[in-house]
């Protein structure tokens, strides 16, 4: 199964309505509803103080018979960490260890860095969040992983430790336990050699960025 939370960052609504229809059930964090409604996706769930969604927007979602969970304006968490909550909830019932996230780069760097801060903490917990956008594809890697692209596209690890070891293969800068670290950019744009390329790490926590079009 296929979970997924939908923010309300950037939305491309040609390349959003491709990217919904894989979704098998989707959580929106309040005014990301709009961007669900605008690809033609009505969510399952919405979640939030509901200060972003549009009328037209929660009127066809009360009709199209999606759930909703309203708090105050005035809380501890964002409302995309509510909604997150939630899909850790249904991923733990369905024994699915991803979670994708749509819609959470762009607009304000603030909430791009706290997600970045609640995609660490969902590693910590057993969990990947996929954050997609048209451009690119980001995930924090746990353990060894093969990552499919193609000759000569980019890829970067950066470091979300004070330290991280990491091995890859593949790559045109090689790593053999070589160490980056969260005050150094080592890791920026690193290259693919073929199609496939492996990233394991021994230490650390460590961001990988890809862009859009390679294969995972």
């Amino acid at each position: 199964m296929k979970i997924a939370v939908l923010a309300n960052g950037v939305w491309d609504l040609e390349w959003g309505n491709q990217a919904l229809k894989e979704v098998d059930f989707l959580i929106c964090a309040d005014g990301g509803a709009n961007n669900a409604a605008l690809s033609s996706r009505m969510p399952d769930l919405v979640i939030g103080d509901l200060d972003s969604i549009s009328p037209e927007t929660l009127s066809r979602c009360e009709k199209s018979g999606c759930l909703f969970e309203r708090y105050p304006c005035e809380k501890d968490e964002t409302d995309l960490e509510l909604a997150l909550l939630r899909a850790e909830e249904k991923a733990h019932v369905h024994g699915e260890g991803d979670i994708w996230l749509y819609g959470a780069t762009g607009k304000r760097i603030d909430h791009f860095l706290g997600n970045v801060a609640l995609m660490l903490d969902y590693a910590q917990k057993g969990y990947r969040i996929r954050v997609i956008d048209p451009d690119h594809e980001m995930w924090i890697i746990q353990g060894r992983e093969e990552i499919w692209g193609s000759p000569g596209q980019e890829l970067s690890l950066i470091s979300l430790s004070e330290k991280s070891v990491v091995s890859t293969e593949g790559l045109y800068y090689p790593l053999q336990k070589g160490v980056l670290l969260q005050n150094r950019p080592r890791g920026i744009s690193n290259v693919f050699l073929g199609e496939k390329a492996v990233v394991e790490v021994h230490e650390g926590w460590v961001m990988v960025v890809l862009p859009m079009g390679a294969r995972v």
